[in-house]
């Protein structure tokens, strides 16, 4: 996997190019002082008050009027995302997202490949049944809106499919193990192996019509992390910290690079 992979599934880089067909966002810089207060692991400073020493987290006024206004505009509401691969904040207007309507889509030299159920843990009656219109509505999305637009011919999207059957852009990932292949594994997906379209006889050629998997037995259902949460994976990311250090770990990165040269 090359590095400019991995940087075309930047948020900031994709956004423009899909915001037709995503959740509307704005995505803020990072200030100076909010990035060094990041590298230093959120450190707290003491303050001297009448004898009295506290700790207290540092200000930052003018990021945080900027963060207000771009959440006014949003409507009031959104769920935040750091761009850990370069040192910028999205804000996300706030859409309550359903588990069992989100899907992961495989993409190589073009063509849409393999689409799984995002929750593979738990089983969704209208998945199984509504499997093929899914499949098909996505494909046609992609055919639509995705193909040959994205900066690389081999990537990894997911889709949010809403009550109405339409399809939304939630975000684009590197094609290659460092992505969870969730339902298919990456030696299936990087070599063509047990991938055969569900198409029915004369509607499209394998090659064409990509596979659909889900969880299709409550026998299989697995104790999820993300349960109890009922929010979208960005939100639980951030609200973990998983987010936030993969953003620290870049900017340790390109500071120590800095510092070689």
């Amino acid at each position: 996997m090359k590095k400019e992979q991995v940087a075309h599934c930047q948020f900031s880089v994709w956004y423009p190019l899909f915001r037709a067909v995503t959740i509307r966002s704005v995505i803020l810089p990072l200030p100076e002082n909010v990035k060094e207060y990041l590298l230093d692991d959120g450190t707290l400073v003491w303050s001297d008050d009448e004898n009295t020493a506290t700790l207290k987290a540092p200000e930052f006024p003018e990021f945080t009027a900027k963060v207000e206004e771009a959440i006014s505009s949003l409507g009031g509401s959104v769920f935040p995302k750091l761009n850990w691969s370069a040192p910028r904040l999205v804000l996300r207007k706030w859409c309550e997202l359903i588990p069992g309507a989100e899907f992961r889509c495989f993409v190589k030299e073009n063509k849409l490949i393999g689409i799984s159920q995002r929750d593979y843990t738990q089983y969704y009656d209208h998945i199984s049944k509504q499997h093929e219109e899914i499949c098909r509505s996505i494909q046609e999305f992609f055919k639509k809106h995705i193909q040959y637009k994205f900066l690389d011919e081999d990537f990894v999207f997911d889709v949010y499919r809403d009550s109405r059957g339409k399809i939304w852009l939630i975000d684009f990932n590197p094609f290659g193990e460092v992505t969870d292949s969730l339902l298919f594994t990456w030696d299936e997906l990087t070599s063509g192996r047990n991938l055969k379209g569900d198409q029915s006889e004369g509607e499209a050629t394998e090659q064409d019509y990509p596979v659909f998997r889900c969880t299709n037995s409550q026998v299989t259902v697995q104790p999820s992390p993300y349960l109890s949460y009922r929010l979208p994976k960005d939100f639980v990311d951030l609200s973990t910290g998983e987010d936030v250090h993969k953003l620290i770990d870049f900017l340790k990165l390109k500071r120590n690079q800095q510092d070689d040269d």
